[in-house]
């Protein structure tokens, strides 16, 4: 769990950032939560975007992708999301 310094520091980071993962028509799929989790393993902070043609938004997908991938919610704007976890062997990221 992070605490609000640390979610200010990595939304600091996050605003040069782009979506690593976009959402679409297909919506949230196994693929997509797969890829996501291999994502944060290398980056450790991910930004999704959903697209407007996706049939979800980003409220629906926020509890589906933080229990899937055990990472820690980082910031919600629009329909972009950043998300967060501490990774074993590719440590990048020094809160």
């Amino acid at each position: 769990m992070i605490n609000s310094k640390q979610r200010a520091y990595l939304k600091s980071l996050a605003n040069d950032l782009k979506p690593s993962i976009q959402v679409g028509k297909a919506g949230m799929g196994e693929n997509i939560l797969k890829e996501i989790d291999t994502l944060l393993e290398y980056k450790e902070l991910v930004k999704i975007s959903v697209l407007d043609n996706s049939d979800v938004v980003v409220d629906e997908i926020v509890d589906e992708v933080l229990d899937y991938t055990k990472a820690d919610f980082v910031q919600k704007i629009g329909s972009k999301l950043v998300i967060y976890r501490e990774s074993k062997d590719h440590k990048k990221i020094e809160l």
